[in-house]
């Protein structure tokens, strides 16, 4: 099989751009370029972000369906807030989702977690700075 032809039927038969596929896959325009022209045959970790990229499942890669079942393509958003790469905006978008799909409970022990090492950092900056002026 080759993945690089697969991968562009997928991404073409969805009117996708490898820049489109950078920023949902987090996956660099030029490497998937490279993919696509057989010159680097990726792992299946690296499918699988693509798989998931193209929103079907890993399986659906491999079949010879160019039109695989739909799954939710990962969150796409520019906005700054979300990190300033596609690589910051995945995993910010991975951080979101894993915290919604947590009991309540779960998700004020790890946000407070969060806010106590963020606080801690930034007090440490603070104590630094103020000795430095």
């Amino acid at each position: 099989m080759n993945i690089g032809r697969r991968l562009r039927e997928l991404r073409e038969s969805r009117n996708l751009s490898q820049g489109d596929l950078e920023v949902r896959s987090g996956l660099l325009r030029c490497y998937t370029s490279r993919v696509e022209h057989g010159h680097t045959v990726p792992g299946v970790e690296t499918i699988e972000k693509y798989a998931n990229a193209l929103g079907i499942a890993l399986v659906a890669f491999f079949s010879n369906e160019v039109n695989a079942p739909q799954r939710e393509p990962p969150f796409t958003s520019r906005d700054p807030d979300w990190g300033s790469t596609p690589r910051e905006r995945l995993q910010n978008h991975k951080i979101i989702t894993g915290l919604a799909k947590m009991n309540e409970r779960d998700r004020h022990l790890v946000l407070a977690l969060v806010q106590r090492l963020t606080g801690a950092k930034r007090a440490k900056r603070q104590k630094l700075a103020s000795r430095a002026a």
